[in-house]
């Protein structure tokens, strides 16, 4: 059933949803889970979308809340297909909110969800590609490409066979630690 390419707009999703005192924190702004979960959703939908199946989610890269969300603020939340594997697909998320009175709008969050379509016998299924038209989308392609060999060359630089302590002594000068190697 799955096409072999499908175009990245045709997946796009945006979600907008107020922020009620209900998600707040102890500090009175929206509490970072909550925001977590909506992103969660979008990126499954997203993905599911594009892939006919449903999704699970293998991994989110860099959630970096750059601004707080305020109670009473609209919070809107971009979905798009950045990048497709065999069976997985790198959604890009932007998410923005703005003051309902004073129309200011605040870039608060990007990340990208790794997802993993899964056929009805919850076994990884093949997803279609996805068919590049302008530079953004080749770049945001290649740029999900180089932080897969990066996240592998990260992972293998400190795998507990291959690690040196000696190495990375330098590392702790200025933290704040103290080393009691024994």
């Amino acid at each position: 059933m799955n096409t072999k390419f499908k175009n990245i707009e045709d997946s796009q999703l945006t979600i907008t949803e107020l922020m009620l005192p209900s998600n707040s924190n102890f500090s009175g702004k929206i509490h970072g889970g909550y925001i977590l979960n909506l992103m969660d959703q979008i990126a499954f939908a997203c993905a599911s979308k594009h892939s006919s199946n449903y999704c699970v989610t293998a991994s989110v890269n860099k959630v970096d809340f750059l601004n707080p969300i305020e109670v009473g603020e609209l919070v809107t939340m971009k979905a798009s297909i950045n990048y497709t594997g065999r069976t997985s697909m790198v959604v890009g998320l932007r998410v923005e909110s703005e003051n309902i009175r004073t129309g200011e709008k605040k870039h608060c969050n990007s990340s990208y969800f790794t997802m993993v379509a899964k056929d009805e016998n919850g076994k990884s299924a093949k997803v279609p590609g996805i068919v590049l038209t302008n530079k953004d989308e080749i770049r945001r392609f290649a740029r999900s490409i180089k932080r897969q060999e990066e996240g592998k060359n990260r992972t293998s630089r400190f795998s507990s066979e291959v690690f040196k302590t000696e190495d990375y002594l330098e590392l702790f000068k200025d933290s704040n630690s103290k080393l009691k190697l024994e």
